[in-house]
């Protein structure tokens, strides 16, 4: 069986020999994209590609992308959620298309010798079946039926009502087999850009004994590939963006089409498995096997909340690698949510803090075989223990609350609410401590305090767990803009000790969070201010030119330092441009001001800025400030 390491070295050596270029993924913290709390997909990065921008790197890509989707976090205790994954991806931008994509997924999921090696007997495809004014994709059927019947598989196409084991190629509407950011065809605005897809399907029927329909709530229906029992597990998707929506609302093919395909390296390696439970694979069973050294007896309540440990401690040491910490809002309440939901599943078990504790290390070393990175273990083992005082503190309040009722106590919905809301502790804590002394505790009281609560929250912050992807605003460019101004006045001002540490923004403002030896003083923000302002006023050119990112550091171009960059990378300058001098290496032009190896996009000349107002700075970590601009 092979390795997620191994796998990680086919995949590169596959791409690779196919011209593709690799392009490091992400941080999970994606920069300047308002629109997402975290990076959700491998193709967040590449959005302006995939809509006719050239990239660095070329018209083929690949990588594989470290992701978070806070949206399922109430899922994972099944076989196969989990909010920390890793997606295998690659891309044509306006290269080749569906006649090559299709064999070569198939090839590099099936092939012994330089793939994943899966039996091709257990893999089923979908594509979509039209709808929305839009034709099915009988290319792609007519590719998948010529790539099975090469195996001498017997193939047929049908529905989902019409599935059976020769049904190798099922259709299905644009609600499962088309992708736009918008959702189908007839939900896509005026110029968003989409197009079918095709998914891949592992069948563990073959693999695995159990019975799939014979237990509710599956006793007596039918299976297709889409069903939920658990017998098939999607494994990969090859987008195929075609098409781009007009104003009269018809969708008409673009110049360039391209290729976005992703595949979860979790689910690939559970087909590799035979297994459909991904806790099972090597990036997460030294975890599971810390926690329950029995886990593959355990009843299915326990596996459950040993699967929420599991997941919740691995996906918080990955936030904390990107320079998360748990606390109230945005990532850091996630990673905060997500540690306390690990710690309740392990009361729920009895497991003790020092088996927690086992289990960070354990999902730190799978990533980080030589060590542990940047204090990740001290930093959530650290937030364990805060909480499990958090809910000895919640217990103290609790029974605050009950020494001033008489008799038969009971805990209304707002008192439960706020013992959940302001001290951590659970409602299923709060009932048992009722049950205890003989309170009632209501519980339809504190839903309804909890949605007031979620509702009065409700704003755009609320967009962001959808997994969006990156606002282009006109407002939004001039922030990001703006940043490279405010990071080399800051560099200027307060000393060469800056480095950026992230970026956030929307609409209304920019956030900027940098390492400094010092906070800065009033004066000094007030210097940083001006100077902003005063490139501004100097109306001065922003260029990228594309170079080797060993010439680009030569510079002095500056760089998010928690970013991987590919070997060939834009660099973004303000008032000048590099030019190779008489011996071909890279030099400033004279009147540069900003240098820094960034993706875009931005204003061409400062003077569409406008002014800069920074109307707050405060400290968040050792060493580390945010400020606020507009």
């Amino acid at each position: 069986m092979l390795t997620h390491t191994e796998i990680r070295q086919r995949i590169a050596a596959f791409w690779t020999a196919r011209n593709h270029k690799e392009v490091p993924g992400i941080s999970l913290i994606p920069q300047n994209d308002p629109t997402t709390l975290f990076t959700g997909s491998g193709m967040q990065q590449f959005v302006p590609n995939l809509m006719g921008a050239t990239h660095p790197a070329g018209t083929r890509v690949w990588n594989i992308q470290r992701c978070v989707r806070a949206q399922d976090i109430e899922e994972v205790g099944d076989n196969r959620h989990d909010t920390f994954f890793e997606m295998v991806g690659n891309w044509s931008f306006g290269d080749y298309f569906k006649k090559e994509q299709l064999p070569w997924m198939f090839e590099l999921y099936t092939n012994k010798e330089h793939g994943f090696g899966l039996d091709p007997t257990r893999l089923y495809v979908t594509v979509f079946a039209g709808g929305d004014g839009m034709s099915p994709d009988d290319e792609a059927i007519s590719i998948w039926k010529q790539i099975f019947t090469n195996i001498n598989l017997k193939v047929s196409v049908g529905t989902a009502d019409t599935f059976s084991s020769d049904q190798r190629i099922t259709m299905y509407d644009a609600t499962k087999n088309w992708w736009s950011r918008a959702g189908t065809p007839s939900q896509m605005p005026a110029g968003e850009i989409g197009g079918p897809d095709s998914e891949l399907f592992y069948d563990f029927a073959a693999v695995n004994a159990f019975k799939y329909h014979e237990i509710s709530p599956y006793a007596n229906t039918k299976c297709n590939v889409n069903c939920d029992c658990g017998r098939f597990l999607e494994i990969g998707n090859s987008v195929f963006i075609q098409y781009l929506k007009q104003a009269d609302g018809t969708l008409t093919e673009l110049p360039k089409k391209n290729v976005d395909f992703g595949g979860g390296l979790e689910r690939i390696l559970a087909a590799m498995n035979g297994n459909p439970d991904v806790f099972t694979t090597d990036v997460f069973s030294p975890i599971v096997e810390s926690l329950a050294p029995d886990y593959s007896s355990l009843d299915t309540d326990k596996k459950k909340n040993i699967r929420i440990i599991a997941d919740h401690l691995r996906t918080a040491t990955q936030m904390a690698v990107d320079g998360i910490t748990p606390g109230p809002k945005e990532q850091n309440y996630v990673m905060r949510r997500l540690i306390r939901r690990a710690v309740r599943s392990a009361q729920h078990l009895n497991v003790v803090p020092e088996q927690l504790a086992k289990a960070v290390f354990c999902a730190d070393k799978i990533f980080s075989p030589t060590g542990p990175t940047k204090n990740v273990n001290e930093l959530v083992i650290d937030e364990i223990h805060k909480y499990l005082q958090t809910l000895e503190n919640g217990k103290k309040e609790f029974q605050k609350i009950i020494k001033l009722k008489e008799g038969k106590a009971t805990i209304n919905g707002k008192e439960a609410f706020d013992l959940y809301q302001s001290v951590g502790l659970p409602l299923d804590e709060i009932i048992a401590l009722g049950a205890e002394v003989g309170a009632f505790v209501d519980t339809q009281g504190f839903e309804e305090a909890k949605k007031a609560h979620a509702d009065a929250s409700r704003g755009a912050s609320e967009q962001k767990f959808k997994g969006g992807l990156a606002d282009q605003s006109e407002q939004v460019v001039k922030y990001h803009t703006a940043t490279h101004l405010i990071h080399q006045a800051l560099f200027t001002v307060s000393g060469s000790s800056v480095q950026q540490e992230g970026s956030n923004i929307t609409g209304e403002r920019l956030r900027f969070d940098f390492t400094c030896d010092h906070k800065p003083t009033t004066d000094e923000v007030s210097r940083i201010q001006a100077i902003a302002n005063a490139k501004i006023a100097e109306a001065l050119p922003v260029k990228f030119t594309v170079m080797a990112k060993e010439d680009a550091l030569k510079l002095g171009a500056k760089a998010f330092f928690r970013d991987k960059y590919p070997d060939e990378v834009k660099v973004y300058t303000i008032g000048g441009k590099p030019v190779r001098d008489s011996i071909g290496a890279w030099n400033l032009e004279l009147g540069n001001y900003s240098v820094e190896l960034c993706g875009g996009p931005h204003v061409t000349n400062t003077k569409e800025i406008g002014t800069i107002t920074i109307y707050k700075l405060e400290k968040i970590g050792k060493n580390i400030f945010r400020l606020y601009a507009k």
